[in-house]
């Protein structure tokens, strides 16, 4: 059983991920291992690669801007108000289509979110950092799959 908790933007755990601003609202140390959530701000362009979770589901709940989620070969449009599932054991990525997007990524079970502490760093400041060089497709793929996420391609266009 876990104990009640809230989580304010003062104690939130800010990483810079991969040219983007990430927040952990709460994790499976939080939740005893039942979700993670996550909190996204990006500039347009930033995407995930294409990948498929063996353990988690995945909801992405669009606070403002817009994403073009793709599962399984669909792309779904998802606009500010939107909540998209990406289920475990299928293929699914994200870009950014506006020109910035903040969203929730709800991850249940927990475990994944580590991933994002992982290959990413403390953020100095709550904003979004200076734009990056080109990630280190193998060094992400090693730490996916640690949590048994398979990265099957680049982010779409």
């Amino acid at each position: 059983m876990t104990a009640p908790f809230q989580t304010t933007h003062a104690d939130t755990r800010w990483l810079w991920h991969l040219g983007s601003l990430l927040q952990l609202k709460a994790t499976g140390e939080d939740t005893a291992g039942r979700f993670a959530i996550t909190e996204h701000t990006c500039r347009q362009g930033a995407a995930a690669p294409l990948h498929r979770h063996s353990r988690e589901d995945e909801t992405f709940v669009v606070l403002e801007g817009e994403l073009s989620i793709h599962i399984d070969g669909q792309v779904f449009s998802a606009a500010a108000g939107s909540l998209t599932f990406a289920p475990r054991g299928i293929s699914h990525a994200y870009r950014v289509e506006s020109p910035t997007c903040r969203f929730l990524a709800l991850i249940t079970p927990a475990g994944f979110e580590q991933w994002f502490t992982d290959t990413g760093e403390p953020a100095t400041s709550p904003t979004l950092p200076p734009r990056p060089g080109p990630a280190d497709t193998a060094i992400l793929a090693d730490a996916a799959a640690r949590y048994g996420v398979e990265l099957l391609g680049p982010p779409p266009h």
